[in-house]
């Protein structure tokens, strides 16, 4: 060729960088363009295998390694990810579900599930009903001919119950139907879903994986190739991408995750029992506390709990003074979310969220961070005084 101006060296350089370099973290990949070696090699690539590249939008080195892990995490096979934990629920129903069709979400699902199931309702033809949490083996009479998919969420993430899994998964492999589990709670450490009969998972890496309160993303996890194909193309088809960037912020926080999970447990568990014994509070809801609504069931299938639970408070106190307390805390920031080292706070309106909700308290969510425990409770000690 000949010789090239200043121009074209700015785009197209001669140096290659020598190969052998290694290092711990994986390397960033920035694509959206991605090239292919010649014709042959752009022709014969599918996008579905991921043995090969074709587009940035359909993952990257980076992409592809972060994939693997969560889906060796979670005991999967296959893994696609997706720009939030919403993102990777809507990615579900859409793949699996059509108009005709009918989907079967618990009482106590994440809001925003709920939100997108009344909207398949309304505008897609797919019905979406809602069942008790607790059901087990029950939901086998509410399974219908055109149910093709049953969410579950172990457990609930603002009122904590915890499902008997196996009996759902039972029940609706019988009549044909799929089962996906939204196992964010646990950050697929404490709950093996795959072992009790769940189809598909989903995550969102937003909270403990990440751990910094500065990522957004999801995953759906899956041990069946057809169903993997099936999602595979609604993660097409909508545009499911991820930046390198925040692939690699969640690889970053993998390494330490069980390490973070183990502590947001025990600080958890102490600041609840403290809770527990408050004569403001009449009911903790933690997963690992005999009088949580299904702890027989975390007790069977859990290894542990990580940092989120709620409190519901006396009756006597209204709306406006739990809302004191929660501004009177220090320590605790008001905000969704969960998993990061920052304590968080969220009250919540449950009457008008639950169907059959029978506490008449007022619903208080933490997540216990990563500060030292006392320091906590002397937090919730003062704000407390202030109702």
């Amino acid at each position: 060729m000949a010789k090239k101006s200043l121009q074209t060296k700015l785009i197209h350089s001669d140096y290659t960088a020598p190969e052998g370099f290694d290092a711990f973290p994986a390397a960033i990949h920035h694509a959206s363009t991605v090239l292919f070696k010649d014709v042959a090699a752009m022709r014969s690539g599918d996008w579905k295998n991921k043995s090969a590249y074709t587009y940035g939008l359909h993952g990257t080195p980076t992409t592809f390694t972060l994939e693997a892990r969560l889906a060796e995490i979670e005991g999967g096979s296959h893994c696609l990810l997706a720009p939030s934990g919403l993102a990777a629920i809507s990615m579900i129903d859409l793949a699996l579900l059509k108009s005709g069709d009918d989907v079967l979400l618990p009482d106590n699902v994440y809001n925003p599930n709920r939100e997108l199931g009344r909207w398949l309702s309304q505008d897609f033809g797919i019905t979406a009903r809602f069942y008790d949490p607790l059901i087990g083996a029950g939901i086998a009479d509410l399974i219908q001919p055109n149910t093709k998919l049953v969410w579950t969420e172990a457990p609930g993430s603002v009122s904590m119950e915890v499902p008997d899994l196996r009996a759902i998964c039972d029940a609706a492999h019988a009549a044909g139907a799929l089962v996906a589990l939204d196992n964010t709670w646990s950050a697929g450490l404490a709950l093996r879903g795959f072992d009790l009969g769940v189809d598909i998972i989903m995550q969102a890496l937003t909270k403990y994986q990440s751990g910094g309160s500065d990522v957004l993303m999801g995953a759906v996890i899956t041990r069946d190739q057809a169903l993997n194909d099936r999602i595979a193309l609604a993660h097409m088809r909508l545009g499911m991408g991820v930046s390198a960037d925040d692939t690699y912020l969640v690889m970053r926080g993998l390494p330490s995750m069980k390490l973070r999970f183990e502590a947001h447990d025990a600080s958890a568990r102490k600041v609840a029992a403290w809770l527990k014994a408050r004569p403001e509070i009449t009911r903790v809801l933690h997963p690992a506390f005999e009088d949580c609504p299904g702890h027989e069931f975390w007790r069977r299938d859990f290894t542990g709990a990580g940092g989120l639970f709620s409190v519901v408070f006396d009756a006597k106190y209204t709306e406006e003074q739990t809302d004191r307390f929660v501004d009177s805390l220090e320590l605790f920031g008001l905000g969704y979310s969960w998993g990061g080292a920052n304590s968080l706070v969220m009250p919540y309106r449950i009457q008008g969220m639950r169907r059959d909700w029978k506490d008449a308290g007022v619903l208080v969510r933490f997540n216990i961070g990563l500060e030292d425990t006392a320091d906590l409770i002397a937090d919730l000690e003062q704000a407390l005084a202030r109702l």
